[in-house]
Formats: C-alpha cells, structure tokens, sequence
C-alpha cells in the first residue's frame, strides 16, 4: 500500500518521539532536559547501565552512542515490536488518531475480495479441526499420538484432518459459501475428467499455514497412505498464498524471536512443532520448497542471523548448499546465515525425543558460519595433491566470492577462506626445539653406553651457524621485497606459504603477510599490525638496503627475478641443513658411507640452485667416501662424529 504524500511527516508531527520511546525505557533525570527535549536513557537496543542513548524530542531523532543504533518513531516501532514497516505506521496512525488513507477502488475490491477468501480459510480451518475427532480419523490420531503430540499441543497448532469423502467443498457448499470462493481458496479444483469439482486434501492430517498477522492463507496436508506419491501436499498459489513468500509458524516465530530466542529455520511442519513445543518458539519453515530469495528477506527482517537447522542426511546438506548460493549475492554487513546439521540420519524431532532439548540447544550453540559451510562444500572428499587441484579449488573460491555484492563483506570472506587453504595446505612447522635427552646402546657385544645431549639444532650447531646466518639474511629480503612490491606477492603464494622462518620477528612478519597479501600497501599493514619498528629494523638492514627489488621498487620484472632467486636458494639451503640432522639422527651405532652419500646429495641440490654470496670463494673437500663438502661443513661433521664416540678419520667398516 502506497501512503500519500505528507502522511508520514503530518504523523511524525503529531507524535512525541519521548513519548513512543518512554513506553519501553527509564529516562536519567539527571542527564535529560525535559524541557529542551534532550533526552538520555540506558539503549534498549543493548545490554548497558550507562546513559547512552540519545532521544531529540524537537527533531524527532534517536541515536545510541553505544551500539550506533539510530532512527525515528516509525523505525523505533519497528525495532522494538519486531514488526513490518506498514504495521509500525498502523500502531503510531491509531495512537495518534490518524485513520489510514483510503485506498482506491479497484485496491479495495481486491482487499475485499482477499478478506472473504480469509473467512473462507477460517472456515475450512475449524471443519478440519472438527473432522479430527471422528471415527474416520482414527488412524490419524494414533499417528499424532506417536509423534508424541498431545491433545493440548494439537489444540495449539490447530491440527485437523481432511477426510477421503464429502470434504471442506461439500461441507462448505453447504453452507451456502460460494463454489468460486472455495476454488479461488485452494480448497477444491476443477476436475479433467468431468463438469464437476473435487477437494484437493483428501485423507490427510492437515496443517494450518497462517501469514504474519495470523490470518489463514494455506494448508499444509501429509498423506495417510504410506504409498502415496506426495507425503506431503500444500495449497496451491492463490490470492492469499504464496509459497515462496511464506513462512509456516511465521507470526509467532517473530515474536519469540522479538523477546531474544534464536530464529531457527527447520525442514518441515512436524520439525517446526517439535521444536516450537520443546521451547524453542522462534521456529519457522518454508513450504515445500528449497529456501527462496524472499523468504531469506523475511527471515532478516525477523532476525539478524538466522539458523537454518536441517536433516543429518544427503538430503538435508544438498538443501544446505542451495541457501548458500542464495544467500551469497544477498548478504549484508551484520546478516548472514549460520547452519546446524542434525546427527545423522536424524530430524530435529528425532533428536529431542532421543537426547532432549539440550542436546539441541547444543548444536545451535555450535552453529556453524555460513563461510566454514561454504569451505566444506568446496573441499569435503576432494584430495588436492597436485598444483592443478589446489588451483581448480582457488579457482572455485573466488567464483563463489564474486557473488557477493558487498565489497567489505566479499573481503573478509577471501580473507576467511584463504586463513582455511593456508590450513590445509601448510604443513606443521618443524620444532624449534629437540626432544629432552636420548640414551644409545651400541650393542650387546660392547661393554659401555654413553649418554649424550640433544643433538643441537642447525640453528646453533657447529654444522649451522653459518647456514642460520644465511637463512636469516634470506628471509630478511624475500620479506623485505614482498613488502615493496605488493603487486607480485600474490604470485608467490604458493611459496609464501610454505617459507618457515626461524627468527621470531620475520615469523610475525611473514604471518602478517599472509594474512594481507593482495592488499594495495603492505608497508602500511604491517605499521598498524606490527609498529613502525619492526618494519623499519627490517628495511634499513644492510643486506636489504642493497637488494635491487628493494632499491627499485615497483619494478614487478627484477622483484620476481629477486624472489624466486632468493626461495631456490632458500629452499635448497634449508633442504641441505635438514638433511644433516636427518642423517645424524638416524646413527644408531654405525657410521656407515650412507650419511656422507645423503650429505653430498643435498650439497649437490644446493649448488644446483645457485651458490651463495660467498660460496664462490668457499673451500672444498672431498671425503674418504668421494662426497664433495665444504671444509667447514666436513670439520663439523667430523666433529659430530667423535661427540658421539667415533674418532675423526675412524674407519667404520669394521664397526
């Protein structure tokens, strides 16, 4: 219905703001004037003890300092009684004497129409409720009595019962109603076969459907025969009803949501009741269809985030993924969806009858954000060990992204997401630290044992202090060069992801990174994440100050040649350093040419890579076993050897 112009602000002019909003706050007398109209209570929109909410009689404003809420008498109204907007003009039109304007003819002869149609419904409702208690309904009763319905309960959600002869069209024909009317209602339809017309519910428990005001639109009917082909029946699209625009238990679904419950969003009627009977009020389902644009609007305008509960079963998850596609596009900052699914092989009704209300109230405690729903259609039963996998899954991702229509919303999605694929695909780091101390037994045959300490780590062992050093230096300006050039540094994610930095300062670094790669202005992220120190401490390093992608920034060709150059190396020193401590973890007695073999092998991957800064004028030896090493790297080794109880140079053949 369209309102005339100037309605609004004649009713805004009647009404005293104070006085719509006094009805459900306490003024601060001491912080008001009301004189001036200034006005301060503690918000009702938000839990608070201070006085934060702001009500300017004079203009007709209300603004919450606390939670940012702000509007006038009609959105007022509209917030606190959880009612539509045309509802919110109706209440403050009564309080204020204002009758509603009139609307046109042709408006009013379809209103009038729709009103007859109502009374029509009203009248099939109570034939049904009556038609319960007969003989013929017997079956449908014990049915009822099964799903633990009681008398009282079907009293309350007016459950009746369709009979398979002389039906709401004979009855109501009798009475004088006319036939178009109960054709028009969805009761009866015209038959193929003949002149005549036949009741569309026949044998079947029914269901009332009432819109938000309360007024019966449909019927809901499940079939009594187990064999028939369509359990359940609804009424068919009329002037009064439409499906996709209605909602089953919908009116007092909003109240109870009003007062604080969790909209709940079940799969059928029987889950909708059982829910609703066990406490939880503000239960709602839509009507034989998957969940539908409009419906999603409604459920919004009841509730932030609903929760949509559905069936533990294929099923049940399908119609799961289908409101996900819906909702994407829809989604708004503060309005989502959250999802529970049922144990399998359970509804709603299953689970509270089995385990009770709390075992309900548990999963919706759990309920999961519609994001990790998402992820878990993308990736469930998919194995992603291959580049092209991980790339068809990125791939899928960002389509799913593009959906949605908020910028800042459709961000922090990639951001979720891409925290999920760092998850997955990131191995655990290896430990800073070795286990506490190892006890070695050579063998029976020797009449000693030793105890040694842990074996050190390459960050500080003989064999590692020159590889840390160069680590560090490394990671330093792949950091640094991802950092002045953002506009590669999603090229190397990949890379990225897998680096393990070992200093804890280029740990946070390269954490920060991670999180904010595709950002415009990395410098500027990690300042706010991190502080100006840690970003200028890693800038001004002199090995970074001299970096060529550091020096000319914003050269996206030298910044790659830079970066892959710098993970090869990285990678193959780092490979190198842990093939080390592999090989003399695996000694268990015998100091056989397999180590110095492994050892010459991954010295072998390290020049293949590119030498190091100064490996040009590094010395080499060759060792009794022809692995070519470093002299440093092979002293080392010697020396590991003896610590743990080999001289250097022993022959370990006769070992």
């Amino acid at each position: 219905m369209s309102l005339p112009a100037g309605f609004l602000d004649e009713l805004r002019t009647r009404l005293s703001l104070g006085q719509v909003v006094g009805r459900k706050v306490m003024w601060d007398t001491r912080k008001s004037n009301q004189g001036k109209g200034d006005l301060w209570a503690p918000c009702p929109f938000h839990q608070e003890k201070s006085a934060s909410f702001h009500v300017d009689d004079r203009k007709g404003f209300y603004y919450c300092f606390g939670c940012h809420v702000k509007g006038d008498a009609i959105s007022f109204v509209r917030e606190t009684e959880n009612v539509d907007f045309m509802e919110a003009v109706r209440i403050l039109a009564t309080e204020a004497g204002m009758p509603l304007p009139e609307r046109d003819p042709q408006a009013q002869q379809k209103a009038d129409y729709r009103t007859q149609l109502t009374d029509v419904m009203e009248q099939a409702v109570q034939f049904h409720r009556l038609q319960l208690q007969t003989g013929a309904a017997a079956a449908a009763r014990d049915y009822l009595a099964r799903r633990g319905l009681s008398v009282e309960a079907q009293d309350r959600w007016e459950i009746g019962f369709a009979p398979a002869q002389n039906g709401a069209l004979e009855q109501l024909r009798a009475k004088g109603v006319d036939q178009k009317l109960i054709v028009d209602a969805g009761l009866a339809a015209k038959s193929d076969r003949s002149d005549g017309f036949y009741n569309r519910f026949r044998d079947r428990i029914m269901f009332p459907i009432r819109d938000a005001r309360g007024r019966a639109i449909g019927f809901g009917g499940r079939a009594m025969d187990p064999n028939h082909p369509a359990k359940y029946y609804n009424s068919p699209e009329t002037q009064l009803f439409d499906k996709g625009r209605s909602l089953f238990n919908h009116g007092p679904a909003r109240e109870a949501a009003g007062k604080g419950q969790t909209l709940i969003v079940a799969e059928g009627y029987m889950d909708v009741i059982a829910l609703s009977e066990a406490g939880f009020e503000a239960t709602v389902a839509p009507l034989g269809t998957a969940v539908t644009e409009n419906q999603l609007q409604m459920l919004w305008r009841i509730a932030p985030e609903p929760v949509i509960a559905l069936d533990g079963d294929a099923a049940g998850l399908r119609a799961a993924m289908r409101v996900i596609d819906i909702a994407l596009p829809l989604l708004q900052a503060g309005q989502s969806l959250r999802f529970v699914l049922m144990p399998d092989g359970m509804d709603p009704d299953d689970l509270i009858k089995s385990q009770g209300a709390g075992a309900m109230q548990k999963l919706l405690d759990q309920a999961m954000p519609m994001v990790q729903l998402l992820w878990q259609r993308e990736t469930e039963g998919k194995v992603y060990d291959s580049p092209e996998r991980r790339a068809a899954l990125d791939k899928a991702l960002r389509e799913k992204i593009k959906l949605i229509a908020d910028p800042s919303i459709r961000e922090h999605y990639g951001e979720a997401l891409k925290d999920m694929r760092r998850d997955l695909f990131r191995g655990r780091r290896p430990s800073q630290r070795q286990s506490a101390q190892r006890r070695w037994t050579p063998g029976k045959q020797d009449a000693w044992k030793r105890e040694i300490s842990p074996v050190a780590t390459s960050k500080n062992s003989a064999l590692g202090t020159g590889a840390a050093k160069e680590e560090y230096l490394r990671e330093a300006v792949i950091l640094a060069t991802l950092i002045a050039n953002p506009q590669v540094a999603l090229d190397f994610e990949g890379s990225l992801e897998q680096l393990h930095c070992r200093d804890h300062t280029h740990d946070d670094i390269h954490a920060c990174l991670l999180r904010n790669l595709g950002a415009a202005d990395l410098k500027s992220v990690i300042v706010e994440e991190l502080g100006h120190v840690v970003l200028e401490n890693l800038m001004t390093q002199s090995h970074v100050a001299i970096s060529p992608a550091v020096r000319r920034a914003g050269n996206d060709e030298i910044a790659r040649m830079c970066l892959a150059e710098e993970f090869a190396k990285l990678n193959a020193r780092l490979g190198h350093a842990r093939e080390i401590e592999d090989a003399v973890e695996d000694l268990t007695g015998v100091a056989d040419e397999g180590v110095t073999w492994r050892l010459a092998q991954a010295s072998a991957a390290l020049n293949n890579a590119g030498r190091g800064d100064n490996d040009d004028k590094a010395e080499y030896a060759v060792h009794k076993n022809g692995a070519r090493l470093k002299k440093d790297e092979l002293s080392a080794l010697d020396q590991l050897l003896e610590q743990i109880g080999y001289a250097k140079g022993q022959d370990t053949s006769d070992s």
